[in-house]
């Protein structure tokens, strides 16, 4: 797992995407837009602070309109999801890069630039009140590289593990949801114009599975990361050694599957032999 401070993983509803995410729809997506201001050449380029985004096969949250479209999308290891991300407006996604994207620290490498330019890179708290509806993550992820046209591998692999892994989770009494992440019923004026949803309360005890664009190393597909979040309890009820990190696996088989929930979702105990990397809410990576 190469180091990353935050990854960002959009809700496109789809299952494969272009070999370069950026290049859907002929650049217009959100993975573009967002690359445009973290990517080399972007103004909040920043060598020191590796932004990765992702594509997953996740539902956007409504609405969906002929003249709204809707962008939303997971922030972690911050545990955050993002519902409302509105499409074409740059107003938009500087908000979700200045907000929760770029560092609250930047990195004494930087200790020569102007006043003006470090400041330009640091993450502003004003920029989050633009963003409605943010709100905690608390189901578990599990996250499968599933990006056929970028390698077969995992375009194969992927679909497998992922009716695996729902099959596993079911059976070990953890709810696997796979609709959008919902809202309580908007008013017309609110599907018009985007203000103040109020997200329903997302329950404990549930998971969310998901394929994936590429994240490194096809070579050791199946490749799965799983994001378990703050607070979460083990089987057994006590505080989760693993709650609030994200734990990378390579070379996943479907026969590991039920000893990834065991052992890893319920247990807090990471299985080495699969292990490629970690990182803790406040970025720490891990490593064995």
């Amino acid at each position: 797992m190469s180091p990353y401070a935050e990854q960002v993983l959009i809700c496109t509803g789809q299952g494969d995407w272009t070999s370069k995410i950026e290049e859907e729809s002929s650049g217009d997506n959100l993975a573009a837009d967002i690359k445009g201001l973290l990517g080399r050449g972007g103004i909040y380029a920043d060598p020191y602070h590796n932004v990765t985004v992702l594509n997953s096969s996740f539902p956007p949250t409504g609405p969906r309109t002929t003249e709204i479209v809707n962008r939303s999308a997971y922030i972690l290891p911050s545990f955050k999801y993002v519902p409302f991300i509105r499409h074409g407006s740059f107003d938009a996604v500087q908000a979700l890069v200045k907000g929760y994207l770029l560092p609250t620290k930047l990195s004494f490498a930087h200790d020569h630039l102007s006043p003006i330019h470090r400041d330009r890179l640091l993450r502003k708290k004003e920029y989050t009140s633009m963003l409605d509806g943010v709100q905690d993550v608390k189901d578990v992820l599990v996250l499968i590289c599933g990006h056929g046209t970028r390698d077969q591998r995992c375009g194969i692999m992927g679909p497998v593990l992922q009716g695996e892994f729902e099959k596993g989770l079911e059976m070990h009494n953890l709810r696997v949801k796979k609709d959008a992440v919902g809202i309580e019923r908007p008013t017309y004026e609110e599907k018009r114009s985007l203000e103040e949803p109020k997200i329903e309360e997302q329950v404990g005890g549930a998971a969310r599975v998901g394929l994936i664009s590429h994240m490194g190393g096809h070579k050791f597909a199946g490749n799965v990361i799983l994001y378990l979040p703050p607070g979460m309890k083990t089987v057994e009820g006590d505080e989760h050694p693993l709650g609030g990190c994200g734990i990378w696996y390579g070379r996943v088989e479907p026969k590991h599957v039920d000893g990834i929930v065991k052992e890893t979702i319920q247990g807090g105990k990471v299985i080495e032999d699969l292990f490629r990397g970690g990182i803790r809410q406040n970025g720490e990576i891990l490593r064995l």
